[in-house]
């Protein structure tokens, strides 16, 4: 008969460097998801549509805001848009993965919940590189929108590297709703939170309760530190703090639904 001790240790998961985080993983993580071809559609077209009906109307599309024109602004919400419904989607879809009963299998890896999560994240930055590149790719083909080319390159990089957040968001959802709810969920509270960040409307236009409330939206930060190269406003560093915030909860959240889910027998 073993030592109680020894039983005891050999239940126990190894400690990896990391976390177990491996790039491997991501990349077995990505070719997964870009097989999938309705959600690589739908995250890269509807964003495009949107700029070309939006980005290209002669009406406005000239008006001077910032060092570009309405057009510029246009392409960099729209791109602001895929990029968080891609990272979205490609976070919540491990609520696919915990109706197989892939989550359950992690509970015998040495795998952390943050290690998990981070790899989802980085998974569903591959998704939103893909749509950003293509908003700005036909914005440019078009030559509507005119803003210097620095402003190209900042905005473009801080579009897809501030969609981590909503990678983080959609992670958080795939494990707190059923899979057969969380695509539904996650169309509908975006859609809200494009609305009440800015993204669709300008703030300009809200009333000064409406704005302040959207100052505590998850979009309201990132929303004003893309466009800020842009429209060369004065910068804020609430604008920083709402980021950070809710980054913080979306990636805690995240790891305790994990660590919740993969605990149950």
């Amino acid at each position: 008969m073993s030592a109680p001790g020894a039983a005891t240790g050999s239940l126990e998961r190894p400690t990896l460097p990391w976390g177990g985080l491996r790039l491997g993983v991501v990349r077995i993580e990505v070719r997964r998801l870009l097989r999938n071809r309705r959600t690589l559609i739908f995250t890269m077209v509807v964003p495009t549509l949107f700029f070309l009906i939006f980005g290209l109307n002669s009406t406005y599309a000239n008006v001077r805001v910032g060092v570009g024109n309405t057009s510029s602004e246009v392409l960099i919400s729209m791109a602001l848009y895929g990029a968080i419904l891609a990272t979205t989607t490609g976070g919540a879809m491990v609520s696919i993965e915990r109706a197989a009963g892939w989550s359950r299998q992690l509970r015998i890896t040495p795998l952390t919940p943050v290690a998990y999560v981070v790899t989802k994240m980085l998974t569903a930055l591959v998704l939103g590189a893909a749509s950003v590149a293509i908003v700005y790719v036909v914005g440019g083909i078009t030559g509507k929108p005119a803003m210097p080319m620095w402003v190209w390159v900042v905005t473009a990089l801080a579009v897809w590297v501030g969609s981590l957040l909503f990678a983080a968001f959609g992670l958080f959802l795939g494990y707190l709703l059923p899979s057969e709810n969380v695509m539904q969920v996650i169309g509908f509270v975006l859609m809200l939170l494009c609305f009440g960040g800015g993204l669709f409307i300008p703030l300009s236009q809200f009333s000064h309760p409406l704005r302040t409330m959207a100052a505590y939206t998850p979009l309201y930060g990132l929303n004003e530190l893309v466009h800020d190269p842009l429209s060369q406003q004065p910068f804020a560093w609430t604008w920083v703090a709402n980021l950070v915030v809710w980054m913080a909860v979306f990636v805690v959240g995240a790891a305790w639904r994990f660590r919740r889910d993969t605990a149950r027998v």
